[in-house]
C-alpha cells in the first residue's frame, strides 16, 4: 500500500509501515529525524495523491485538554485568542479526517470539549504495546479495525507526560526524564504503537 505519515518528522510510524513491506512516506513542515521517504512542507499538497491510507498526528498544543488552564486563564472566562487558535488547528484535525483516502487514523491526546470534536474510535495506552508509561492517546479511525494491545504491560508503569500524578512528584515526568525532555523526542509515536499500525493495518 501507498501510506501518507501525515505531521511526521520521526519517521517511527513511517518507518515501522516500510519494514512491513509498504510504500509509506512522512510529511511535515520540519525535516525528518531519520533518513527515509519524507515530504519537507504542508501536507495539503499531496494529500489527494492517490494515497491508500493515512496515519495523522496533527498538531495537539491548543486542541488538547493538558492546555485547559490556558484556555481558561480565569475561571469560566475563555481566553478568545487561544479559542481562536484551537479552532484553526480543529479546521486541520477535521481537514485529516475527511481527507479523500480509503483509509484513516488520526491521533491525538483527549480534546478540549468545548472544541465540539467528533468522538473517537479508540484509546490506547503505551503500556497495551510493550512500553511501561500511561499516555492516553485517542484514535479517530476511517475503515480500519482498532489496534489490539500486543503486549500489555501491568507494573513497573510509570507517567509519561507530567500530569496531576507527576506533579506530586516535583512536577517531574519519570517517563519524559527517561526518554528525553526535548518536546520532539517526547511527541514521538512508541515504537510498540507504531509496530502494531502496521503489522494489523495491512
Amino acid at each position: 500500500m501507498r501510506i501518507l505519515i501525515a505531521c511526521e518528522y520521526s519517521g517511527s510510524v513511517r518507518d515501522a509501515f516500510i519494514r512491513g513491506g509498504h510504500d509509506a512516506m512522512s510529511c511535515d513542515l520540519l525535516p525528518t529525524d531519520a533518513p527515509g521517504p519524507h515530504y519537507q512542507g504542508d501536507v495539503m499538497d499531496i494529500i489527494k495523491d492517490d494515497w491508500d491510507m493515512m496515519v495523522a498526528h496533527p498538531p495537539c498544543t491548543y486542541m488538547s485538554c493538558a492546555g485547559a488552564c490556558r484556555m481558561y486563564p480565569k475561571k469560566g472566562i475563555v481566553d478568545s485568542e487561544r479559542l481562536a487558535k484551537a479552532m484553526e488547528a480543529k479546521k486541520f484535525f477535521m481537514a485529516l479526517l475527511k481527507a479523500p483516502i480509503p483509509r484513516i487514523c488520526v491521533e491525538n491526546p483527549k480534546p478540549l470539549n468545548i472544541l465540539g470534536l467528533p468522538a473517537e474510535t479508540q484509546i490506547i495506552q503505551p503500556w497495551m504495546f510493550g512500553e511501561p508509561y500511561t499516555k492516553k492517546t485517542l484514535l479517530w479511525l476511517k475503515n480500519l479495525e482498532p489496534l489490539t494491545p500486543t503486549n500489555v504491560i501491568t507494573q513497573g508503569v510509570v507517567p509519561f507526560c507530567p500530569s496531576n500524578t507527576s506533579r506530586k512528584l516535583g512536577g517531574k515526568s519519570l517517563g519524559a526524564a527517561k526518554r528525553g525532555n526535548d518536546a520532539k523526542n517526547r511527541s514521538a509515536t512508541f515504537q510498540g504503537i507504531a509496530d502494531a499500525m502496521a503489522t494489523q493495518w495491512n
